[in-house]
């Protein structure tokens, strides 16, 4: 049987490049992956630091069970443009920074120990996607994914694809398509089995062929008792194919599910129910290390957009992620729109060509993650080019016929060659610009879009982002608007039939170049910060849930007299899915009901406390004393939630929380610990501008710097495993606070 095992451990790393030297080990820093080149700062650095030359070596020994065996290392991906090196001969290069390669090693391994060393090149390569043009995003260098050494027959099993049939029918069906490697061209003389399982190991069918060829196909008929992967149930099933001959056996396991996925000029249908998409658009950024966070960050973002925000569909701007997010979707029920790389800028014929290479890397990766809906096969934000999108999709649509394509544009009546016509609708907001001859606007008309006479299948891929940009300590009345400009676009795809949705920019802030965001080096265009921590804008997506899901209150405030233009709280936005919400101040009551006159669609509207509800002196004028606020939230007349704002907030506690308690040592795990300044009432203090100092015993440390500025009243960092066992206490201080100490462990 193949063996697949981590080789992420015992790495150097150093600065610069020589392929003549390639087969010398030189002495580095000691690293493990995945890795980032050149760790930056929060803000304010320069991101020409990491486009250049690294190297990485790594040194494996002989062993015996690599004899007659084919040996691999697969990258799930590096940034960019890779060359690996065994004994100082080159093996591949790979240019894309974001899809998997394999290198093989055998035929040139020799006994002893083996060099490898592999080039990584950081320098934004015109010819290669998403370079060439200016990109409102970092791409930054290093092998940032994780690297496995893969020992496996002469001839195995190189892919499984599963493709499902009669899926809303009581007795289903599937076809899998088992493809061989065979490198040396070997007589293949035996079985191939491909066996279908349920979560719990039960057999649902199976079958197998003799002689295979290069590529085996079984197809499964009458399958009963199969459930449907359901948003809020996503039971999964798995193909297990062997490949058994006179001398060695090969066994790969593919997850799938069952599920119809149907994008229509009416809407979205899932499992052919309709199904309004809601979501937000997602980079694979982290603070300080970028892109270089393992398998417990990625998952923890999946939770967030699922759990936290309560979206149903994620789309991975603008490239593809990692696999440990996408398996993680797949297990929780959230849904993926899934695009090549690229920003705005297309390149050559090379370029091209690259960028259909990375269609086919794509969909060949992720063709059986069911969470998957749709292919993203424009390159963002682009201009028509016809005859290279006439490859993208027809590509795209031979290597997978059960997933529709969408090209994402910002440009209107741009050719659509895909089956969805994915725009980016930024026109909220263009009605401050001069000369602007239209009233405030969430979207425009499908047919002002497309150009076209008839609807189409349609979604909204952005809005808001750079259109109002926000920061989690803004002056409230900045983010009252920020959260009004969510709720309108969202209510206006909610009120269309014909828009399947619309996934919002974006889910949290990220680093960028220098020629976007607030000059330095962040877009602040998110949902949450860039600790993933929620402005007010992320209650708008997160109401919007059931109350039998989470009941959900948040005022859009933080309840000062004087922190808004002229002063007071008004109007002030409650966003949940209550019936009602109850405001009570000093000896004043009011109970208002949802705002469905200016937000008639949204499942949950805001609730909304203005002058049509109070009086100019009720809640006193400026000069009279300010008191506390208490608010409840009330279903069917009972009181489900309440919420009470202090009128004289001071620094009481220092809160710290850890997603997880324990890590995996040998994984080297990580997880996020958020640092909170509250108030007495438990509320964020937002205008609290001190230091925080983290301090770790055990085998564990900390991702980035052990000081940290509040921002928000909150702050945050990742915790990394160190690759020991044993118990990690982790302290942190601030001056106004008692020091807080959260124990964990390393298992």
């Amino acid at each position: 049987m193949r063996s697949v095992v981590a080789f992420n451990e015992s790495w150097t790393f150093h600065e610069g490049f020589s392929a003549a030297d390639a087969g010398n080990r030189h002495e580095g820093q000691p690293v493990t992956l995945p890795h980032t080149a050149v760790e930056l700062p929060f803000n304010y650095f320069d991101e020409k630091s990491y486009q250049r030359a690294f190297t990485y070596q790594k040194v494996l020994p002989w062993s015996p069970d690599f004899a007659g065996r084919e040996v691999s290392l697969v990258f799930d991906a590096a940034m960019a443009d890779a060359v690996v090196y065994l004994n100082g001969e080159e093996i591949i290069a790979h240019k894309d920074g974001y899809t998997p390669f394999e290198a093989r090693l055998t035929g040139r391994l020799k006994e002893g120990d083996n060099l490898i060393t592999v080039k990584i090149d950081g320098s934004e390569n015109p010819e290669l996607p998403p370079f060439g043009g200016r990109i409102d995003y970092l791409t930054y260098a290093g092998i940032y994914r994780d690297v496995w050494l893969k020992v496996a027959a002469p001839v195995s099993i190189a892919n499984v694809k599963v493709e499902t049939g009669n899926v809303l029918a009581a007795a289903k069906s599937a076809t899998v398509r088992c493809d061989l490697a065979n490198p040396q061209g070997l007589a293949v003389r035996g079985t191939v089995t491909a066996t279908l399982r349920a979560t719990d190991g039960t057999v649902l069918a199976s079958a197998f062929t003799e002689t295979p060829g290069s590529s085996v196909t079984f197809a499964f008929d009458n399958l009963n008792s199969v459930s449907l992967w359901e948003l809020g149930n996503p039971v999964l099933y798995t193909v297990e194919a062997e490949l058994k001959t006179e001398h060695v056996s090969d066994r790969y396991v593919a997850t799938f599910g069952f599920r119809t996925a149907e994008f229509t000029a009416e809407g979205f249908l899932l499992n052919g129910r309709k199904l309004k998409l809601r979501g937000l658009n997602r980079h694979q950024a982290f603070p300080y290390v970028g892109y270089a966070m393992g398998r417990s960050a990625q998952e923890r973002d999946a939770e967030i957009m699922k759990d936290t925000l309560k979206c149903n569909v994620v789309r991975t701007s603008h490239y593809p992620q990692s696999t440990w997010f996408l398996d993680h979707c797949d297990r929780i029920g959230l849904l993926v729109f899934e695009e090549i790389p690229g920003w705005q800028h297309i390149g050559g014929e090379s370029w091209k060509q690259e960028s259909i290479r990375n269609v086919r890397r794509m969909i060949e990766r992720d063709w059986n993650h069911p969470s998957i809906i749709i292919w993203g096969v424009r390159i963002n934000e682009s201009q028509d080019s016809h005859d290279f999108y006439v490859e993208t999709n027809r590509l795209a649509r031979e290597l997978d016929s059960t997933r529709q394509t969408g090209g994402v544009r910002y440009i209107t009546e741009s050719e659509l060659l895909e089956d969805v016509y994915t725009m980016n609708d930024f026109i909220l907001g263009n009605e401050e610009l001069p000369g602007a001859n239209r009233p405030r606007t969430p979207l425009r008309s499908q047919q002002e879009n497309t150009g076209l006479s008839k609807n189409v299948p349609y979604l909204i891929t952005e809005f808001g982002g750079h259109m109002y940009p926000t920061k989690i300590y803004d002056q409230e009345q900045r983010q009252a608007e920020h959260v009004r400009r969510h709720l309108e676009v969202l209510n206006a795809a909610y009120g269309d039939p014909s828009i399947s949705g619309a996934i919002g920019w974006c889910m949290f802030d990220y680093n960028t170049h220098s020629d976007f965001g607030s000059g330095d080096r962040i877009c602040y265009h998110g949902v949450m910060d860039m600790f993933r921590e929620p402005k007010f804008a992320a209650y708008v997506y997160a109401s919007q849930c059931e109350p039998s899901e989470e009941i959900v209150m948040k005022p859009v405030t933080i309840w000062a007299r004087g922190e808004r233009n002229i002063g007071g709280a008004l109007p002030l936005i409650v966003l949940t899915n209550c019936d009602e919400v109850e405001l009570r101040y000093g000896s004043l009551t009011k109970r208002l009901g949802p705002d469905r006159e200016n937000f008639p669609h949204l499942p949950h509207p805001p609730v909304i406390f203005d002058h049509r509800h109070f009086t100019q002196d009720e809640l006193g004028v400026w000069g009279m004393e300010w008191e506390d606020a208490h608010f409840t939230g009330l279903i069917g007349g009972k009181a489900v939630t309440t919420l009470h704002m202090v009128a004289d907030p001071v620094p009481t506690t220092l809160e710290v929380k850890a997603d997880s308690l324990t890590l995996r040592a040998g994984d080297r795990d990580t997880t996020r610990v958020i640092i909170r300044a509250l108030d007495q009432a438990g509320s964020r203090l937002p205008f609290l501008n001190d230091i925080a100092t983290i301090k770790i015993n055990g085998p564990a440390k900390v991702i980035g710097p052990e000081t940290v500025a509040f921002q928000g009243g909150t702050t945050g960092f990742w915790l990394q495993a160190t690759g020991d066992t044993g118990a990690i206490t982790v302290e942190v201080s601030s001056s106004r606070f008692a020091k807080q100490t959260v124990t964990l462990a390393a298992e």
